[in-house]
């Protein structure tokens, strides 16, 4: 994941571009308003599963919802990396496994808005820590 110029783009792996049906997502910056981590991968899941491969441990694709569509990319091994996002963008959140989330959050956060709030919750905030 990267910020080229106006943009955040997102390049998938092999195995998730072939399920996604597209190398890379490209997101407006101006539409970013929160960004973090969530350790448990599954809690950034929301919505109706729509086009993807949905496997246990790894979902890749779009989900729909009231808040509208999300994009996943995301493996039960590692944390996800959240970003939720304003209506200039195709997406209401983008949620993806990278190798460094940490650092990816850190470089992310200088495009938050000053208003920016922390990642919306999931649909069900009670969810427990563990699928």
């Amino acid at each position: 994941m990267t910020v080229e110029g106006t943009e955040i783009v997102v390049r998938l792996g092999p195995r998730e571009a072939l399920a996604a049906r597209r190398r890379t997502i490209r997101l407006p910056v101006s539409a970013l308003r929160a960004v973090g981590v969530e350790n448990s991968w599954w809690r950034v899941l929301r919505g109706e599963a729509a086009r993807g491969v949905w496997l246990p441990g790894r979902c890749v694709g779009e989900r729909h919802g009231p808040p509208g569509t999300d994009f996943v990319a995301v493996r039960a091994e590692t944390p996800a990396l959240q970003m939720d996002l304003g209506p200039a963008s195709r997406y209401a959140r983008v949620a993806v496994s990278v190798p460094d989330p940490e650092q990816t959050e850190r470089t992310l956060r200088p495009y938050l808005p000053e208003d920016a709030v922390e990642p919306a919750e999931a649909e069900e905030p009670d969810k427990p820590d563990t699928p």
